[in-house]
């Protein structure tokens, strides 16, 4: 799969360690930022991976900040994607089978590192279920529906 990743400041070390998890796991990732701790606004980083995630370049997305909310905003606020804030692997599951995220997000300051990747695992490994989650997902991105 091509996954790509990106966080704030204060999650920096933990996209590290992600991103050299996915790829031992086999995906491609596509690191979009940032590469130190210097200070940076987490809606840029959100919105650049919104955009990644919308046009189909990255099957899926990974936005970390220290909360994991901040960013999560920023990615939700383009229609295609469902950025999914998540703690532990249930519910990272349970975006995937029945919201269809396409957009994992974790709190560094919240979220370890052996969490997160488990939390990575149940998300990247749970299908849609589709069926009458189906309708309600269309709303998301169409309110008229």
């Amino acid at each position: 799969m091509k996954i790509a990743i990106a966080s704030d400041h204060a999650a920096v070390d933990l996209k590290a360690d992600l991103r050299e998890y996915l790829i031992e796991q086999g995906h491609e990732v596509a690191d979009l930022g940032p590469d130190t701790a210097d200070r940076v606004d987490y809606p840029d980083y959100g919105y650049k991976l919104a955009s990644v995630v919308a046009d189909g370049t990255a099957d899926y997305g990974v936005a970390l900040c220290g909360s994991g909310i901040g960013i999560s905003i920023a990615v939700n606020r383009e229609p295609k994607c469902r950025a999914a804030l998540v703690s532990e692997p249930l519910s990272a599951a349970l975006a995937r089978e029945h919201n269809d995220a396409n957009v994992i997000a974790m709190g560094a300051r919240l979220t370890g590192p052996d969490m997160a990747k488990a939390c990575l695992d149940a998300f990247l490994s749970t299908d849609f279920g589709g069926g009458r989650h189906g309708a309600r997902v269309d709303k998301l991105s169409n309110p008229a529906c």
